[in-house]
């Protein structure tokens, strides 16, 4: 069974994916969607990736600020949580999520990736991020009981 890392933004849900082992984080896709609060067809796209992937928990990405304190994304992001665990029957586990889009852009770069190729993956690179970051923690975890 696997674990999904969401980045979600305002109008886009970045998805990443680790592989069955839970060592490493692949990105899959960025969800789009026309309306900010419009969030019907982003949980279905989830339930569909949850079936093909045998999900067992989602890592979403928490947007605190640089002085630890929650702000209005942060409560949008709670809301979206609710629905996934409500809709979606799937545990989410939250994780600080500070600094994984500057992680993915640096990243991008030095790849010599075009600007105008980066808009187009910054988001499912962020959920990267995110979910290696806690994978990264698992296995840290395991290593040190």
């Amino acid at each position: 069974m696997r674990v999904i890392g969401l980045d979600y933004g305002s109008k886009t849900v970045g998805v990443a994916v680790s592989d069955p082992f839970g060592w490493t984080a692949q990105g899959l896709e960025t969800i789009r969607r026309k309306e900010e609060n419009n969030l019907k067809s982003t949980i279905k796209r989830l339930e569909e990736l949850i079936k093909v992937y045998d999900v067992k928990s989602i890592v979403l990405g928490f947007p605190k600020n640089m002085n630890n304190t929650a702000g209005e994304r942060a409560d949008k992001t709670l809301h979206f949580m609710s629905r996934i665990e409500k809709e979606l029957d799937v545990p989410v586990i939250m994780w600080d999520e500070r600094l994984s889009t500057l992680g993915a852009k640096r990243t991008l770069l030095e790849a010599d990736i075009s600007r105008n190729k980066q808009k187009k993956v910054i988001d499912k690179m962020a959920a990267v991020f995110i979910l290696q970051g806690y994978l990264n923690s698992i296995k840290e975890d395991e290593i040190g009981n």
